[in-house]
Protein backbone atom coordinates (compact mmCIF):
# COMPACT_ATOMS: atom_id res chain seq x y z
CA UNK A 1 0.00 0.00 0.00
CA UNK A 2 1.68 3.45 -0.79
CA UNK A 3 1.46 5.62 2.17
CA UNK A 4 3.45 8.15 1.04
CA UNK A 5 4.61 10.13 -2.42
CA UNK A 6 8.21 11.58 -3.16
CA UNK A 7 7.99 14.77 -4.82
CA UNK A 8 10.83 16.32 -7.36
CA UNK A 9 10.71 20.34 -6.93
CA UNK A 10 12.10 21.58 -10.17
CA UNK A 11 10.18 21.04 -13.44
CA UNK A 12 7.59 19.24 -11.46
CA UNK A 13 6.07 21.12 -9.04
CA UNK A 14 7.75 24.62 -9.58
CA UNK A 15 8.39 25.31 -13.24
CA UNK A 16 11.83 26.55 -12.86
CA UNK A 17 12.47 26.46 -16.83
CA UNK A 18 9.87 29.06 -17.44
CA UNK A 19 11.58 30.92 -14.62
CA UNK A 20 14.85 30.93 -16.69
CA UNK A 21 13.31 31.60 -19.84
CA UNK A 22 11.27 34.91 -18.94
CA UNK A 23 14.59 35.61 -17.52
CA UNK A 24 16.58 35.46 -20.09
CA UNK A 25 13.38 37.32 -22.11
CA UNK A 26 13.59 40.28 -20.05
CA UNK A 27 17.39 40.64 -19.54
CA UNK A 28 18.13 40.08 -23.63
CA UNK A 29 15.65 42.79 -24.10
CA UNK A 30 17.22 45.19 -21.68
CA UNK A 31 20.71 44.88 -23.64
CA UNK A 32 18.81 45.31 -27.39
CA UNK A 33 17.57 48.54 -25.29
CA UNK A 34 21.32 49.60 -24.51
CA UNK A 35 23.54 48.21 -27.18
CA UNK A 36 21.07 47.29 -30.19
CA UNK A 37 21.83 43.25 -29.92
CA UNK A 38 19.31 40.57 -31.14
CA UNK A 39 17.63 39.06 -27.87
CA UNK A 40 17.28 35.87 -29.09
CA UNK A 41 21.04 35.55 -30.65
CA UNK A 42 22.49 36.96 -27.41
CA UNK A 43 20.08 34.67 -25.00
CA UNK A 44 21.70 31.80 -27.11
CA UNK A 45 25.17 33.03 -26.92
CA UNK A 46 25.14 33.39 -23.43
CA UNK A 47 23.42 30.05 -22.76
CA UNK A 48 26.48 28.31 -24.87
CA UNK A 49 29.23 30.49 -22.92
CA UNK A 50 27.77 29.67 -19.66
CA UNK A 51 27.49 25.71 -20.46
CA UNK A 52 31.38 26.00 -21.55
CA UNK A 53 32.56 27.83 -18.66
CA UNK A 54 30.84 25.96 -15.78
CA UNK A 55 32.28 22.92 -16.76
CA UNK A 56 35.80 24.61 -16.77
CA UNK A 57 35.75 25.13 -12.75
CA UNK A 58 37.09 22.51 -10.63
CA UNK A 59 33.85 22.36 -8.79
CA UNK A 60 32.22 21.10 -11.53
CA UNK A 61 32.08 17.65 -11.23
CA UNK A 62 30.66 18.38 -7.83
CA UNK A 63 28.15 20.51 -9.03
CA UNK A 64 27.13 17.00 -12.01
CA UNK A 65 26.80 15.23 -8.36
CA UNK A 66 24.60 17.46 -5.80
CA UNK A 67 22.58 18.30 -9.27
CA UNK A 68 23.28 22.29 -10.22
CA UNK A 69 23.09 23.27 -13.93
CA UNK A 70 24.64 26.10 -15.30
CA UNK A 71 21.84 28.48 -15.18
CA UNK A 72 21.46 28.23 -11.72
CA UNK A 73 25.20 29.58 -10.73
CA UNK A 74 23.97 32.19 -12.91
CA UNK A 75 21.96 33.57 -10.68
CA UNK A 76 22.43 31.65 -7.49
CA UNK A 77 24.33 33.05 -4.22
CA UNK A 78 25.60 29.55 -3.01
CA UNK A 79 25.81 30.45 0.70
CA UNK A 80 25.99 27.05 2.01
CA UNK A 81 28.99 26.57 4.16
CA UNK A 82 29.05 22.88 5.10
CA UNK A 83 30.68 21.46 1.83
CA UNK A 84 34.12 23.13 0.44
CA UNK A 85 32.97 23.16 -2.57
CA UNK A 86 30.26 25.21 -1.62
CA UNK A 87 32.33 27.42 -0.57
CA UNK A 88 34.35 27.49 -3.77
CA UNK A 89 31.29 28.54 -6.21
CA UNK A 90 30.74 31.69 -3.89
CA UNK A 91 33.66 32.74 -4.70
CA UNK A 92 33.38 31.57 -8.09
CA UNK A 93 30.10 32.48 -8.91
CA UNK A 94 30.17 36.26 -9.53
CA UNK A 95 33.06 36.06 -12.17
CA UNK A 96 31.38 33.28 -14.09
CA UNK A 97 28.21 35.07 -14.35
CA UNK A 98 30.35 38.31 -15.68
CA UNK A 99 32.43 36.71 -17.69
CA UNK A 100 29.30 34.54 -19.15
CA UNK A 101 27.41 37.82 -20.08
CA UNK A 102 30.49 39.25 -21.81
CA UNK A 103 31.27 36.56 -23.79
CA UNK A 104 27.67 36.56 -24.86
CA UNK A 105 28.16 40.41 -25.88
CA UNK A 106 31.96 39.46 -27.29
CA UNK A 107 30.40 37.20 -29.88
CA UNK A 108 27.80 39.90 -31.17
CA UNK A 109 31.01 41.64 -31.95
CA UNK A 110 30.61 44.17 -28.02
CA UNK A 111 33.53 43.86 -25.97
CA UNK A 112 31.87 45.79 -23.00
CA UNK A 113 32.41 43.91 -19.67
CA UNK A 114 30.68 47.17 -17.58
CA UNK A 115 27.33 45.72 -19.81
CA UNK A 116 28.51 41.97 -19.15
CA UNK A 117 28.49 42.67 -15.39
CA UNK A 118 24.72 44.74 -15.65
CA UNK A 119 23.45 42.50 -17.53
CA UNK A 120 24.63 39.45 -14.84
CA UNK A 121 23.11 40.72 -12.43
CA UNK A 122 20.15 42.13 -14.45
CA UNK A 123 19.41 38.33 -14.76
CA UNK A 124 19.81 37.79 -11.08
CA UNK A 125 16.98 39.79 -10.20
CA UNK A 126 14.84 38.96 -12.80
CA UNK A 127 15.45 35.47 -11.79
CA UNK A 128 14.54 36.02 -8.66
CA UNK A 129 11.63 37.82 -9.60
CA UNK A 130 9.34 35.30 -11.61
CA UNK A 131 9.06 32.15 -9.69
CA UNK A 132 6.00 30.13 -11.34
CA UNK A 133 4.52 27.35 -9.85
CA UNK A 134 2.11 25.10 -12.62
CA UNK A 135 -0.99 25.49 -12.57
CA UNK A 136 -2.32 22.06 -11.33
CA UNK A 137 0.32 21.83 -8.61
CA UNK A 138 -1.83 22.73 -6.18
CA UNK A 139 -4.79 21.11 -7.11
CA UNK A 140 -2.65 17.83 -6.83
CA UNK A 141 -1.11 18.53 -3.60
CA UNK A 142 -4.61 19.45 -1.90
CA UNK A 143 -5.84 16.09 -3.24
CA UNK A 144 -2.62 14.08 -2.33
CA UNK A 145 -2.26 15.70 1.17
CA UNK A 146 -5.34 14.12 3.01
CA UNK A 147 -3.92 10.60 2.48
CA UNK A 148 -0.19 10.30 1.86
CA UNK A 149 2.84 11.69 3.89
CA UNK A 150 4.38 14.11 1.28
CA UNK A 151 8.11 14.63 0.83
CA UNK A 152 9.79 16.98 -1.34
CA UNK A 153 12.95 15.29 -2.47
CA UNK A 154 14.89 17.77 -4.68
CA UNK A 155 18.80 18.14 -5.93
CA UNK A 156 20.43 21.38 -6.05
CA UNK A 157 22.05 23.60 -3.34
CA UNK A 158 20.29 23.58 -0.07
CA UNK A 159 20.74 27.52 -0.33
CA UNK A 160 19.53 28.02 -3.40
CA UNK A 161 16.49 25.66 -3.31
CA UNK A 162 15.35 27.35 0.20
CA UNK A 163 15.22 30.37 -1.78
CA UNK A 164 12.83 29.21 -4.65
CA UNK A 165 10.73 27.80 -1.66
CA UNK A 166 10.86 30.94 0.03
CA UNK A 167 9.67 32.79 -3.19
CA UNK A 168 6.91 30.06 -3.09
CA UNK A 169 6.22 29.75 0.48
CA UNK A 170 2.94 28.37 -0.12
CA UNK A 171 4.36 25.25 -0.98
CA UNK A 172 5.71 24.32 2.39
CA UNK A 173 2.84 23.11 4.28
CA UNK A 174 2.44 20.54 2.48
CA UNK A 175 5.59 18.57 3.17
CA UNK A 176 6.24 16.38 6.08
CA UNK A 177 10.09 16.04 4.92
CA UNK A 178 12.63 18.42 2.60
CA UNK A 179 15.26 16.57 1.23
CA UNK A 180 18.28 18.58 -0.86
CA UNK A 181 20.91 16.75 -2.22
CA UNK A 182 23.42 19.42 -1.20
CA UNK A 183 22.62 18.31 2.33
CA UNK A 184 22.68 14.71 1.66
CA UNK A 185 26.19 15.19 -0.59
CA UNK A 186 24.81 12.75 -2.86
CA UNK A 187 22.25 14.18 -5.89
CA UNK A 188 19.07 11.63 -7.65
CA UNK A 189 19.72 9.13 -9.56
CA UNK A 190 22.36 8.22 -6.49
CA UNK A 191 20.45 5.56 -4.23
CA UNK A 192 21.57 7.70 -0.90
CA UNK A 193 18.59 9.85 -1.91
CA UNK A 194 16.04 7.49 -1.88
CA UNK A 195 17.24 5.58 1.34
CA UNK A 196 17.32 8.83 3.06
CA UNK A 197 13.76 9.74 2.37
CA UNK A 198 12.95 6.16 3.36
CA UNK A 199 14.64 6.63 6.64
CA UNK A 200 13.12 9.84 7.41
CA UNK A 201 9.34 8.77 6.63
CA UNK A 202 10.23 5.14 8.65
CA UNK A 203 8.78 3.85 5.16
CA UNK A 204 9.99 0.91 2.93
CA UNK A 205 10.22 0.58 -1.00
CA UNK A 206 7.35 -0.41 -1.51
CA UNK A 207 5.35 1.84 0.84
CA UNK A 208 6.54 5.06 -1.46
CA UNK A 209 6.10 6.13 -4.79
CA UNK A 210 8.22 8.42 -6.53
CA UNK A 211 7.01 11.48 -9.05
CA UNK A 212 9.34 13.59 -11.15
CA UNK A 213 10.14 15.09 -14.30
CA UNK A 214 13.35 14.02 -14.84
CA UNK A 215 14.14 10.26 -16.41
CA UNK A 216 17.16 10.37 -15.38
CA UNK A 217 17.45 11.86 -11.89
CA UNK A 218 14.29 10.53 -10.69
CA UNK A 219 12.85 7.69 -12.35
CA UNK A 220 16.58 6.35 -12.72
CA UNK A 221 17.36 6.46 -9.13
CA UNK A 222 14.11 5.72 -7.56
CA UNK A 223 13.77 2.22 -10.08
CA UNK A 224 17.20 1.67 -9.03
CA UNK A 225 16.22 0.14 -5.73
CA UNK A 226 12.67 -0.59 -6.42
CA UNK A 227 10.54 2.53 -5.92
CA UNK A 228 7.32 2.66 -8.22
CA UNK A 229 7.90 5.55 -10.08
CA UNK A 230 5.67 8.41 -12.30
CA UNK A 231 6.93 10.20 -15.06
CA UNK A 232 5.57 13.59 -16.04
CA UNK A 233 6.32 13.66 -19.81
CA UNK A 234 4.50 17.50 -20.30
CA UNK A 235 7.31 17.59 -23.46
CA UNK A 236 6.13 14.33 -25.53
CA UNK A 237 9.26 12.52 -25.29
CA UNK A 238 10.42 8.77 -25.70
CA UNK A 239 11.99 7.03 -23.30
CA UNK A 240 14.90 5.20 -23.86
CA UNK A 241 17.00 3.62 -21.80
CA UNK A 242 15.28 4.27 -18.46
CA UNK A 243 11.63 3.20 -18.15
CA UNK A 244 8.62 4.41 -16.04
CA UNK A 245 6.58 2.64 -13.96
CA UNK A 246 3.79 4.74 -15.23
CA UNK A 247 3.82 8.62 -17.20
CA UNK A 248 1.31 10.92 -17.58
CA UNK A 249 1.74 14.33 -19.47
CA UNK A 250 0.57 16.11 -16.69
CA UNK A 251 0.98 16.10 -12.81
CA UNK A 252 -3.06 16.15 -12.25
CA UNK A 253 -2.92 12.83 -13.49
CA UNK A 254 -0.79 11.37 -10.61
CA UNK A 255 -3.69 11.41 -7.99
CA UNK A 256 -5.82 8.95 -10.36
CA UNK A 257 -2.86 6.21 -10.87
CA UNK A 258 -1.74 6.42 -7.13
CA UNK A 259 -5.27 5.81 -6.26
CA UNK A 260 -5.79 2.49 -8.71
CA UNK A 261 -2.38 1.02 -7.33
CA UNK A 262 -4.08 0.88 -4.05
CA UNK A 263 -7.01 -1.05 -5.44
Amino acid sequence: MIKAILFDLDDTLLWDSKSIEEAFKATCHYAHQKAGTDPEALESSVREAARELYATYDTYEFTQNIGINPFEGLWGDFLDEHDENFLKMKETVPSYRKESWTRGLNSMGITDSVLGEELSEKFRQERKQRPYVYEDTFLVLNEMKENYQLLLLTNGSPHLQNTKLDKTPELLPYFKEIIISGDVGKGKPDPAMFHHALERLKLHKDEVIMVGDNLNTDILGASRIGIKTIWINRRGQTPQKVVPDYEVKALKEVPRIVQNIIK
